[in-house]
C-alpha cells in the first residue's frame, strides 16, 4: 500500500499519548505521514505527539456539552483540518470526534473508520427525559456517521450487537472488533502483590463507572471494621453523569481513600493486590488491562466490556452491575484470601499477555484500517 495521510481525532488529548501512543507510532514506522488532533493538544502534549512523529492540531471541542453551536464549530473545523493536511483516512474515537469527525470526512469525500470505545451514557438505560433525548439524537446522529465509515470497529460483542440493534449501524458488514486499545506489558511490568489488601479503583468519577458502587461498598467493608485499604484514583467530570464533591466526601467520611488525578497509575497499582472496575458497561475497560498487565486480580462488573476481561473466579471475580452488597461481598471475599489473591494475579498476567498485549492488537487494528505495517516504508 501506498503512503497514506492519516489523521487521528480524540476527545481528550492525553488519550491519544495514554491509549492510543502505540497505535500512532506503529502507523508512523509503518511509513505512513500521521496527524491528531484534539482540545487542548499543546505544550507538552503536542510535543509527544511529535517525538513518535505525529503533527499535533489543537481544535476546540466541548467534549460534555450539547451546545449545538459548538457542535457545529468543530465540524467545520475538523472539515478544514481534513482539507488542510489532505487526509486520506480519518479515524475517530469517542462519540463526538467520531461522529463530527467521520462527516467531516465525507463532505471531503475521504474514507473514515470509527472505533467505538464504549456506547457510553447515550445507550443506557434510563427513563428521564433529557436521557431519552440525548439518546435519540445520539443514535441518529451515530447511523448519519456510520454511513460515512469504510469501518466500525468494536471492542467486544456486547457493544456491537447493541450499536446495531439501536439502529445505530445501518450497514453491519461494517462491524469489526478488536480486542480493546491493548496494553503495553513492558511498560507495565509485572510486580510481586502486597500481602495485605488493597483495594483501588482508577476512574473518571461518573456515576456509570460504578464510582458509587464501589465508594458504598468500600465505606460498608469499613464500618464492619475489615482490614483492608480502599483507594479511589480519578479526576472529576462535567458531564451529565459526573460524581460531585459533596458525595464523594461521603464515602471518604466513611474511610475511603482518595488519590485525585494520576498522571502515572503504575505506582498506585504496584501498592494494591486487587483492581475494582464496577463498571455498567465498557468498550474493554483500559485500567482493567494495566492492572492485569501488572499482575492484579480483578473485581468488575457482568457488564458488556468488563466481562471479557475476566474468566469468573480464575482471574478474578464478577459481580452483577449497580449492586452495592455484592461488590461489597466480592471484596470481602478477596480480602480474606491472600493465596486466592496471588494465584489470580498470576492468571490476569497470563490471560493479559496472551489477548491484549498492543503489538498484537495494533497488528489487528491496522487490518481493519486497510493499512499494513511494513507496506507503506518498501
Amino acid at each position: 500500500m501506498a503512503k497514506q495521510t492519516i489523521l487521528v481525532n480524540a476527545s481528550y488529548a492525553p488519550s491519544l499519548t495514554n491509549f492510543r501512543g502505540p497505535l500512532l507510532a506503529a502507523m508512523v514506522q509503518a511509513g505512513h505521514n500521521v496527524h491528531a488532533s484534539a482540545p487542548g493538544l499543546e505544550g507538552e502534549m503536542a510535543q509527544r505527539m511529535r517525538a513518535i512523529g505525529v503533527t499535533p492540531h489543537n481544535v476546540p471541542l466541548d467534549r460534555a456539552g450539547s451546545n449545538p453551536l459548538a457542535d457545529i464549530a468543530y465540524f467545520k473545523a475538523m472539515s478544514q483540518l481534513v482539507r488542510t493536511v489532505r487526509a486520506d483516512l480519518v479515524l475517530g474515537y469517542t462519540i463526538k470526534p467520531c461522529i463530527w469527525g467521520s462527516l467531516a470526512a465525507r463532505v471531503n469525500r475521504v474514507r473514515s473508520h470509527s472505533l467505538i470505545t464504549g456506547l457510553g451514557y447515550a445507550f443506557m438505560s434510563g427513563s428521564g427525559m433529557k436521557q431519552r433525548i440525548v439518546s435519540a439524537v445520539s443514535r441518529r446522529l451515530w447511523r448519519m456517521a456510520t454511513a460515512a465509515n469504510t469501518t466500525v470497529i468494536f471492542q467486544n460483542p456486547d457493544d456491537e450487537r447493541d450499536f446495531i440493534a439501536a439502529g445505530a449501524l445501518a450497514d453491519p458488514v461494517k462491524a469489526r472488533q478488536v480486542a480493546g486499545s491493548g496494553v503495553d506489558m513492558a511498560h507495565y511490568g509485572r510486580v510481586g502483590l502486597p500481602p495485605q489488601p488493597v483495594f483501588l479503583m482508577i476512574s473518571r468519577l461518573l456515576g456509570n463507572k460504578g464510582v458509587r458502587e464501589y465508594g458504598r461498598a468500600a465505606a460498608q467493608l469499613v464500618s464492619q471494621g475489615v482490614g483492608a485499604r480502599f483507594q479511589l484514583a480519578g479526576f472529576f467530570d462535567e458531564g451529565p453523569d459526573g460524581i460531585d464533591r459533596a458525595e464523594l466526601q461521603t464515602w471518604v467520611d466513611g474511610g475511603l481513600e482518595y488519590l485525585g488525578p494520576l498522571d502515572d497509575v503504575r505506582p498506585a497499582l504496584a501498592q494494591a493486590s486487587v483492581y475494582v472496575l464496577p463498571s455498567y458497561r465498557e468498550g474493554t475497560p483500559r485500567s482493567v488491562l494495566e492492572a492485569m498487565a501488572m499482575g492484579r486480580p480483578v473485581i468488575t462488573s457482568d457488564a458488556p466490556g468488563c466481562r471479557e476481561t475476566v474468566i469468573d473466579g480464575h482471574n478474578g471475580l464478577l459481580v452483577p452491575p449497580r449492586d452495592v452488597k455484592a461488590t461489597a461481598a466480592a471484596m470481602l471475599t478477596m480480602a480474606q484470601d491472600a493465596d486466592r489473591r496471588a494465584q489470580m494475579g498470576e492468571a490476569a498476567w497470563q490471560i493479559c499477555r496472551s489477548k491484549y498485549a498492543v503489538e498484537q492488537v495494533n497488528h489487528t487494528m491496522l487490518s481493519h484500517l486497510g493499512l499494513s505495517q511494513n507496506s507503506a516504508a518498501q
